[in-house]
């Protein structure tokens, strides 16, 4: 499997700092989004801490094979890629717990995050909060992640519309998060990939402004994808975007 990424972020039109903050590891095959929270500079520290958590647990245990020693628990019933993400995020949390241990000042602090690795034609998805996964294949977008937040527990209970959702003033209110606490709880899914599929990884300031066939349309661009990253992130900012805008784009070349 070959796959081609490129990155784009903005710390919208509203922001003075970026508390979102991105990985592209190519030769990890790895990509990480976390949209930090807790202000000032701590929702930047929290996704900068997540995400390097992350990554370097993914580093660390790329070529360990599950019949060898693994330096955590090992659920045998799952692969080893969702093994790997599920503590690559408790790494993450735990880094947090040491910056909030170091400085009063963060506590407080906690940021969501999405990483997708890639391994042959399975993409493992690991993700906490409401940065999302879509998959665009043949003209079709799919969410392959769904938000931890009130809203969207509202919209799966019935009580809540799409559309309501949207200008609900609790809509940035998310459910799980890392916050450095013992109680996170990861979801992790697995996924196909197929040739032509394009992948976007994005924070919540991308469908907080464009909504699903504004996605499709702007990840359906038969443009480079660098150029894809930087127009989906200027229609963001047409469309009034305040927040901190992140989008990392993945098109399968080749299986």
């Amino acid at each position: 499997m070959r796959v081609s990424s490129a990155s784009a972020t903005d710390k919208g039109l509203r922001r003075s700092t970026n508390e979102d903050c991105v990985s592209v590891r190519e030769d990890l095959s790895l990509f990480v989004v976390a949209d930090g929270m807790g202000g000032h500079a701590a929702g930047e520290v929290a996704s900068q801490a997540a995400v390097e958590g992350i990554v370097a647990f993914v580093a660390a245990t790329r070529a360990i094979s599950p019949d060898q020693t693994w330096p955590m628990p090992f659920d045998p019933t799952q692969s080893a890629n969702v093994n790997r993400l599920r503590a690559g995020f408790q790494m993450g949390n735990r880094r947090l717990a040491d910056r909030i241990a170091e400085s009063s000042e963060l506590k407080g602090m906690a940021t969501t995050a999405l990483a997708v690795l890639i391994d042959g034609d399975t993409a493992t998805v690991a993700h906490v909060g409401d940065s999302r996964l879509y998959r665009l294949r043949d003209g079709r977008l799919d969410r392959l992640t769904r938000d931890h937040s009130w809203v969207e527990e509202q919209i799966r209970a019935g009580a809540l519309s799409e559309v309501a959702a949207r200008q609900h003033p609790w809509r940035n209110i998310v459910t799980r998060a890392l916050s450095g606490s013992d109680d996170l709880d990861v979801e992790v899914r697995e996924v196909t990939v197929e040739l032509g599929d394009r992948l976007l990884l994005c924070s919540d300031g991308v469908f907080a402004v464009l909504t699903d066939d504004e996605i499709r349309t702007e990840l359906g661009r038969e443009v480079a994808l660098d150029d894809l990253c930087h127009t989906l992130i200027r229609a963001v900012n047409n469309g009034g975007g305040p927040d901190n805008v992140t989008a990392v784009v993945l098109k399968v070349d080749a299986v």
